[in-house]
């Protein structure tokens, strides 16, 4: 963009690097009593279970997947910032093994900043949907203090082929397809901390789309048990999320978690966004942490994604096959599935 339209959008936004999600916590509170199962036999995953998108079936081969997410600029550069949030909003339909269709823009935008940043931030995210295969056919857009984008989706998938956040088996592989650390990197950013090549290396996996990593779990079978994106409530709170859907304990090492660029330094730093103590809060509990654990390494487990990979929980017979037919995609073994728990009060995240 042009030097004198230069403006740092994440000053404009109140909590940039943790894209101001609502804690899990919070959320489950609020989402109580509207959970129970309404009539609707087509409704193949609803409010009922903890998910990333809703499926609608349509007919014995095409179900609707559904999806929404918006958040205030992340980084600077509005083309970016349009990418990013549009990356992370088809995310949910590639966690769910499906194929973006259509979306519609969703915009808050304060009176006084410039049309013209907008216009590049609609861009980007047409820029995206176009890579996703899909199109961006409308949207709405209001007035409001604090800058927002992001995109309300429309997806499909085989009712017979869904990757649910249920299903992880013990003995399962837990395997994850992008680095962590966008949380801490943007956060350094807002600091003015932040090394430009490690801002680039985040952006970059940001604007990577989950879809080559969603068709490749979904031409491996019924040998992925479970899947799911990891975004804001981080990767044990996504991690959480599955072992309580799917009543398994697990175990994650921390030594083979993928980070971007010197994301130790700025956990250091102490870059923290607020989400990720909204994230301790809600999951420690239920974590054990071995004692040699280093601070650092606890920070970066909590630090909320935006545009993360897709965390599945896999048979250990197709990893050989799933990495050799996908060579185009990266996916670390960062853990396994230790065994089935009868209920959710015996469910455990162990970390070492």
């Amino acid at each position: 963009m042009d030097t004198d339209r230069q403006i740092r959008l994440t000053s404009l936004a109140s909590c940039a690097g943790c894209a101001a999600k609502m804690g899990a916590g919070t959320l489950a509170q609020v989402l109580q009593p509207l959970k129970q199962r309404l009539a609707l036999p087509n409704l193949l995953v609803g409010l009922d279970e903890i998910d990333d998108a809703a499926v609608y079936r349509v007919n014995d081969q095409q179900a609707i997947i559904s999806t929404a997410d918006f958040f205030p600029p992340v980084v600077d550069d509005p083309y970016a910032f349009g990418s990013i949030a549009a990356a992370n909003a088809v995310s949910d339909v590639y966690a769910m093994g499906g194929q973006v269709l259509i979306a519609l823009n969703l915009v808050a935008w304060p009176e006084d900043l410039d049309t013209s940043l907008l216009g590049e931030i609609f861009r980007g995210g047409m820029d995206i949907m176009s890579q996703a295969g899909g199109i961006i056919a409308g949207g709405h857009t209001i007035m409001d203090s604090e800058p927002k984008y992001g995109l309300a989706v429309t997806g499909m998938v085989h009712p017979d082929h869904i990757l649910t956040k249920g299903g992880a088996r013990a003995g399962d592989m837990l395997i994850l397809s992008k680095p962590l650390g966008t949380g801490l990197i943007t956060t350094a950013l807002k600091r003015e901390l932040v090394a430009d090549e490690d801002l680039q290396a985040a952006i970059a996996s940001m604007t990577r789309l989950n879809r080559r990593a969603s068709e490749a779990l979904v031409q491996a079978g019924a040998g992925v048990h479970a899947a799911t994106d990891v975004t804001g409530f981080g990767l044990l709170g996504h991690a959480w999320e599955m072992a309580l859907q799917s009543h398994t304990n697990m175990r994650f090492r921390t030594a083979s978690l993928p980070l971007l660029p010197n994301v130790q330094r700025y956990a250091e730093l102490g870059c923290v966004p607020g989400g990720s103590l909204r994230n301790q809060h809600h999951v420690q509990k239920h974590v054990q942490f071995d004692t040699k654990l280093a601070e650092y390494e606890r920070i970066i487990l909590w630090d909320p994604q935006t545009s993360g990979g897709l965390l599945s929980a896999i048979d250990p017979a197709i990893w050989s096959s799933l990495v050799a037919q996908n060579p185009d995609v990266q996916f670390w073994h960062i853990g396994d599935v230790t065994e089935q728990v009868p209920d959710e009060a015996n469910v455990t995240l162990e970390v070492y």
